[in-house]
């Protein structure tokens, strides 16, 4: 028996999203008129006098849980032009997963390589190959909420590229972003006027390819931090920087 566990936060209207979502739910009544164009029918001509439930959003490709392209990063990637998300394997996005515990970081602060170094260790685990790395804050558990958006740390240049080196080409976090919460960016940014740390965890795709997962969600219901698969496809967006992605931990009984 598999169990599933979903991962993703709701593509939703949330304080959480500081760039707009809208969702418009239509009734079944509502769609009456396009069925008659159609069908050349009237409300009369069906069983029920009912036409279909239908839905309409206008969002950003980064709303919601989504996986980062490395057109999401910089124009190159390796030295070539970097590829959007439909131009990304499809066996990239299902391989074993492992969970790295970071909550005991201070909100605002970087993951280091020797932070992660510590996680691997206290589970035991050694990262192979196409493994999809996923951080652990539980800042999740502030969705809904306008804090969600500063909450939790982030991972840098050094730890992104770490984990790339030990084969992971996927991996993700349960915060907003990947790197740092932007008002610990701008904090320090004021003071040094340092250009290098803008962005600095996303920017590591300029020197190796790779994609990330931006708000996970419910990694504290995997009954382990290992020995599960992890299935994240995202959404053929054609050109597009992100997909959205419903991401689902699999553990076989």
């Amino acid at each position: 028996m598999t169990r599933f566990y979903d991962l993703s936060v709701p593509t939703e209207d949330s304080p959480s999203e500081p760039l707009p979502v809208k969702v418009e739910h239509k009734a079944h009544d509502v769609s009456l008129p396009i069925i008659e164009m159609f069908l050349g029918g009237k409300k009369e001509d069906l069983a029920d006098g009912l036409g279909w439930a239908d839905d309409s959003a206008t969002l950003g490709a980064h709303a919601g849980t989504h996986v980062d392209a490395p057109w999401h990063y910089a124009p190159l990637s390796e030295g070539r032009p970097a590829r959007t998300i439909d131009q990304m394997p499809l066996d990239w996005f299902y391989h074993d997963g492992v969970v790295l515990d970071m909550r005991h970081k201070p909100q605002g602060t970087g993951v280091t390589v020797e932070d992660l170094k510590k996680a691997l260790k206290k589970i035991n685990y050694t990262i192979k190959p196409w493994d999809i790395v996923m951080i652990r804050t539980d800042s999740d558990k502030l969705w809904g909420k306008p804090e969600y958006f500063s909450a939790g740390c982030g991972m840098t240049e050094e730890s992104t590229l770490w984990l790339i080196e030990q084969g992971s080409r996927v991996m993700g976090i349960d915060t907003w972003g990947w790197d740092r919460p932007f008002a610990a960016i701008k904090e320090e940014f004021d003071r040094t006027h340092d250009k290098g740390l803008i962005w600095t965890a996303h920017k590591a795709g300029i020197k190796k390819e790779y994609c990330h997962i931006e708000k996970l969600a419910n990694l504290d219901k995997l009954p382990r931090p290992t020995g599960f698969k992890v299935a994240c496809f995202p959404v053929r967006l054609t050109g597009g920087s992100a997909g959205w992605a419903r991401v689902v931990a699999m553990f076989d009984d």
